[in-house]
């Protein structure tokens, strides 16, 4: 066993000590940009195997050092940093970037830093122009992409504040992650109010990113009215925890509440939540949930799936007038006035705000009326609550004698809880 040892502790100190050929870069870009638009061969599958092999040894023999870790704190945010990614900066996490380039209409663009893992890139920047910066940011600068080797990560958003004397923007940007082969990377952006594009390029060392803390399956489906959401993977680096599922559900869209319903919750607390995003594919949705990062010590995690969109399905015939209170399986719709008009009958309602009405129509008689459209949508809060009021018009001239609703979309509540184990 101890020979076994000490051949591998000698593998791992040859591979510490590799380094990656010059041209290395340069090389695997021009084969990827290549054309060889030519019909393939059958090959051996060995020779196939063994050029993987190789090119495998190749990649880890280039990015060990990766696991190593040597970073900078990044100065002059203070006043924009907060929580995970000020404690990650007070422990120089950062790469010190300090590029700069000077804008169309004279303003310096400094990249001061940059934070990077799995999950992210984290920018920060400075605008400085000593006549006086643009009103609107968007007039001055705005970030678009990161590109370089196998890289080309999008921006996801950013937060800026502007000095008293409107001379100075210190900012941050979010993009994608970018490739840990990656020695140098140019950020995208458009400037000016013509929007013209402009770019700088700058250095990047793959050794100061941040390594990720948790990667693990988590595999559970959750059924709800109108389908199901399953969360695949979890993958928690220092500056973010994103969860990454599918789900099929045919009415997600009907309601502005997306996942607002799903908290991460750490050691019993919950953590913040950054946002979410949403995919379709040919057979369903893709999404990803993002929290910010987990504490350093972790001694449970659950995924808590608490609200979401639902639906209740209904058979109601509902006597129509004005300032009148119905009651639909506990969820309370007021019908204000009923009028016609030259849209034709507009009928105004009450609702909470986060519910919708489906399958609504009017009867007068034998003839039936669908809904045509729905305007003048108004949120008000009363008491302790939010309600939504609205118009119905409906193609009609006859009077209506009842209002027909067929189910309604609603925020329902699903009180799932799936531990995730931190073991």
């Amino acid at each position: 066993m101890k020979k076994i040892e000490e051949v591998l502790n000698e593998e791992k100190r040859r591979l510490a000590d590799m380094a990656p050929p010059p041209d290395f870069e340069a090389r695997m870009r021009s084969a990827l940009d290549a054309k060889p638009s030519i019909k393939q061969k059958r090959r051996n599958p060995y020779v196939i195997m063994a050029a993987v092999g190789v090119l495998c040894f190749m990649l880890i023999g280039y990015n060990y050092n990766a696991l190593a870790f040597y970073g900078k704190k990044i100065f002059g945010y203070e006043e924009i940093m907060t929580g995970t990614m000020k404690d990650l900066n007070d422990k120089g996490m950062g790469q010190i970037i300090d590029k700069k380039t000077t804008l169309s209409d004279g303003t310096e663009l400094i990249i001061d830093g940059i934070m990077t893992d799995p999950n992210q890139l984290v920018m920060y920047y400075t605008l400085f122009n000593p006549q006086g910066l643009e009103d609107s940011l968007d007039y001055a600068f705005i970030g678009d992409e990161i590109t370089g080797f196998l890289t080309n990560a999008h921006s996801g958003g950013s937060m800026s504040k502007v000095n008293d004397a409107g001379t100075e923007i210190k900012g941050t940007m979010y993009f994608d992650p970018v490739s840990p082969f990656s020695k140098k990377l140019t950020l995208h952006f458009w400037q000016g109010e013509e929007h013209r594009e402009g770019s700088i390029t700058f250095p990047y060392d793959p050794n100061k990113a941040m390594q990720t803390q948790i990667k693990q399956s988590i595999k559970e489906t959750v059924k709800v009215d109108k389908g199901s959401v399953t969360f695949k993977t979890i993958t928690a680096t220092p500056t973010l925890t994103v969860i990454e599922g599918k789900m099929d559900v045919d009415n997600f869209n009907r309601l502005h509440f997306g996942f607002e319903g799903v908290k991460l919750m750490a050691n019993g607390q919950s953590i913040d939540n950054m946002g979410y995003g949403v995919q379709s594919t040919f057979n369903g949705s893709k999404f990803d949930l993002r929290f910010d990062g987990l504490p350093e010590e972790l001694h449970s995690l659950e995924l808590v799936f608490n609200e979401f969109v639902g639906y209740q399905k209904l058979s109601e015939q509902i006597p129509l007038g004005n300032n009148t209170h119905h009651d639909l399986e506990g969820k309370d719709l007021w019908i204000k006035s009923v009028v016609p008009t030259e849209r034709g009958i507009e009928i105004t309602i009450e609702t909470d705000w986060n519910l919708l009405l489906d399958g609504v129509s009017i009867q007068s008689g034998d003839k039936v009326t669908p809904l045509k459209t729905t305007i003048g949508q108004r949120l008000d809060r009363n008491t302790d609550k939010f309600t939504s009021e609205r118009t119905m018009v409906f193609d009609t001239k006859s009077m209506p004698e009842d209002l027909l609703i067929e189910g309604f979309h609603y925020v329902k509540n699903y009180n799932h809880k799936i531990e995730i184990p931190v073991d």
